[in-house]
């Protein structure tokens, strides 16, 4: 089976990075944070045996942290989040994959095992699901393409994990639940990974 993960990320450029964040720690401080989330991103994904694209928000950079010879590099869709996840998926399963897993850059807690539970359980579930602790999610995987979970979702709000569960049992699909983990928003949501950036923003 052919198994693909998808990560998407913002360019690092001061002043859209964590943007919430950057209210309270400043435009400096948030790039610094968001810059560790995107090495932490890398360090556990980079040695997955398994094929991995980078989906960047403005453009492809060809000369960045995230190796050419380990990582597709792609461009992602235009409209609000369901419609550039949706995008990704059909690429992906019209590509020939299996499974295909999505994550994000803002889980600094996520690591090499949760990801390789996700692809484990897609051998025998339809779906998993990362919840994160805001009650959006942090990973979801699929065995195939179901369009009808990117649609008619809040996102960006706390029902979108939820809702998104509703839809594997409206569908009738099976499914796992990967242990909560958090997001990084605002300043409250660092752990000590941190403090080094936030001494030197004081």
């Amino acid at each position: 089976m052919r198994s693909k993960l998808i990560i998407f990320v913002k360019n690092p450029i001061l002043g859209r990075a964590k943007t919430r964040l950057a209210e309270s720690i400043g435009a400096e401080g948030a790039l610094a944070i968001y810059e560790l989330l995107l090495e932490k991103t890398a360090a556990i994904t980079q040695d997955l045996p398994i094929d991995k694209v980078i989906y960047y928000d403005q453009f492809i950079d060809q000369n960045d942290m995230w190796s050419n010879d380990l990582f597709e590099k792609d461009l992602q869709a235009k409209g609000n989040l369901g419609n550039r996840m949706e995008a990704a998926f059909y690429k992906a399963f019209n590509e020939g994959y299996d499974k295909v897993c999505i994550i994000g850059s803002d889980c600094y807690d996520l690591s090499e095992e949760y990801l390789k539970l996700a692809y484990g359980t897609l051998d025998n579930d339809d779906a998993v699901i990362g919840p994160a602790k805001d009650g959006g999610y942090y990973l979801l995987g699929l065995s195939g393409f179901y369009p009808h979970f990117f649609k008619d979702k809040v996102w960006s709000t706390n029902t979108v994990a939820q809702d998104t569960i509703k839809d594997f049992e409206k569908l009738g699909l099976s499914f796992s639940e990967l242990p909560p983990l958090s997001d990084v928003d605002v300043e409250e949501d660092l752990g000590p990974w941190a403090q080094e950036v936030l001494q030197a923003n004081k």
